[in-house]
């Protein structure tokens, strides 16, 4: 049991926001033919950003940062910094770019730069993947939270949880969630840092600015009994840190539903604005998450109640909370924290699991099965892959492999294993064609299938591709398989060479 009772002030706060997110979806709902595909107007460069970071901080970002700080210290910066670097990537080489190409989805740019209506097809079954697994991690955030605020057994919570948000979505319509992206970006950075002051205010920290105050936390645990959680490689070796940090920025850099955010601006420079400000809202977020991890610490240490085994990793992923609570902050803001939670999760599922049902509906039912398809087919089928989809992440969902961050970093290597690859080659090779891109995708699922694998299969291996860390040396063996395939089969047409060179990267 997650909880013991109903917590009657956070259920209704829960509703509420739920209820002014429908209403919000409803009034703005996308119109025939918008659903599913991301071709709604644009909602200018900061609403873009804001939409990217509302999609982006997940139960992973709200939850799941705060605890693997609280589990591993120092060394949970990997995901922090491997997080926000990968949209420094996406600035640099990717966003003007993709934004000039002129394709709406990841399997749309995969089609028209790789000629290949195959590589299409590869790149939508490896969208939805990325969708699936990134999914479980949101469904076990709200799992978690639904059960601590209804005081039922996990699994319970999951299914309610999982009715719940997957009601809102097929309510809601993509366009409609573009613009609750926003209000949820509001709802839940003012739910995030409101609660964090207070709790530095109850512990005796700094607490104007908690995210300065913590440093004090942290200097208060290396000089008590807590001295291994500020060291840097207590849990963890220098090459595990550097491993987990890239494939958290490359993968960040190949990741579908953030890449689409693209193809809704008006052009390449409001692309670069809205990497600019996503990351600006973003960064709000990552400055604080660590906080309530060493705070919850320091309260551990200074009552000498620290967990350890199980117990603290079963605390690590709703440490956000039992922060609150062992602070001893009023219960209206716990109850804020946890709604917050909540439409983090909510509005990363959104985009996901559209992603996820658009690549399959037009991306492979439309191009490849019934090409004759209408829009209304289209919708069906896109709402069904929906419920389909939905169903596979809650099977997932029932035993999660491990925390909220962990799972959502093999997402991540997955996408940097396959899809950054894509784009990078794609956009700054022109001699890259179908095939290469082709033996790229596979090698890279491969290189991510096989890190998940237990140990004993294939000794070492996971010593060297970690499963939430396989594209540090994972992403370079596919960007070599793409060359050496590349440059052993004929180039691709003149046509498109030249649209990259006079389109693609003119100034």
């Amino acid at each position: 049991m997650i909880g013991e009772s109903v917590k009657m002030t956070p259920a209704v706060l829960l509703l509420l926001a739920l209820g002014i997110s429908l209403i919000v979806g409803l009034y703005a709902r996308a119109r025939k033919g918008e659903y599913y595909l991301g071709t709604g107007h644009s909602i200018g460069r900061m609403g873009i950003g804001a939409a990217i970071a509302s999609n982006w901080m997940s139960a992973a970002s709200f939850l799941g940062i705060a605890g693997v700080f609280y589990l591993q210290g120092y060394f949970a910066l990997a995901y922090v910094i491997g997080w926000t670097g990968g949209y420094v990537l996406l600035l640099i080489l990717m966003a003007s770019q993709i934004r000039r190409f002129g394709r709406y989805t990841a399997p749309d740019f995969v089609e028209a730069r790789y000629e290949s209506t195959a590589a299409r097809v590869l790149s939508a079954v490896i969208t939805i993947l990325i969708s699936l697994v990134y999914c479980i991690a949101q469904y076990k955030g709200i799992g978690l939270v639904f059960g601590w605020i209804f005081g039922i057994d996990y699994t319970y919570a999951l299914l309610l949880g999982a009715v719940v948000a997957l009601s809102y979505i097929l309510f809601a319509g993509y366009l409609g969630a573009t613009r609750n992206q926003q209000l949820h970006y509001a709802m839940l950075i003012v739910s995030f840092l409101v609660p964090l002051m207070f709790v530095a205010y109850k512990l005796g920290y700094f607490w104007p600015l908690p995210q300065l105050g913590y440093g004090q936390a942290l200097q208060d645990l290396s000089l008590g009994n807590m001295r291994e959680y500020v060291s840097p490689w207590t849990f963890g070796t220098p090459f595990e840190w550097i491993a987990l940090c890239f494939t958290l920025m490359v993968g960040t850099a190949g990741l579908p539903h953030v890449l689409s955010r693209f193809y809704t601006v008006p052009n390449p420079r409001d692309a670069r604005w809205s990497v600019l400000w996503g990351l600006f809202f973003i960064g709000l977020l990552y400055w604080s998450a660590p906080a309530y991890g060493a705070f919850a610490r320091a309260w551990e240490a200074r009552h000498t109640l620290a967990a350890d085994g199980d117990d603290v990793t079963a605390l690590a992923d709703i440490i956000v909370l039992k922060a609150g609570e062992w602070a001893g902050i009023p219960e209206w803001l716990v109850a804020v924290l946890a709604v917050g939670a909540i439409l983090a999760a909510f509005s990363t599922i959104t985009g996901l699991l559209v992603s996820g049902a658009g690549a399959f509906s037009y991306d492979i039912y439309y191009r490849l099965i019934n090409p004759k398809a209408d829009d209304r087919q289209r919708m069906a089928v896109a709402r069904g892959t929906t419920l389909v989809l939905a169903m596979l992440v809650l099977i997932g969902a029932l035993n999660p492999p491990g925390l909220i961050a962990q799972i959502t970093a093999v997402a991540f290597a997955l996408a940097g294993n396959t899809l950054f690859p894509l784009f990078l080659l794609g956009i700054w090779w022109d001699r890259t064609n179908k095939f290469g891109a082709i033996a790229g995708m596979i090698t890279g699922m491969c290189i991510t299938a096989a890190s998940l694998l237990p140990g004993h299969i294939l000794p070492g291996f996971n010593a060297l591709f970690p499963p939430t860390s396989s594209a540090l040396i994972g992403a370079p063996i596919v960007i070599v398989v793409m060359i050496v395939v590349s440059l052993l089969t004929p180039a691709p047409s003149l046509k498109i060479r030249r649209f990259l060179a006079e389109q693609v990267h003119k100034y």
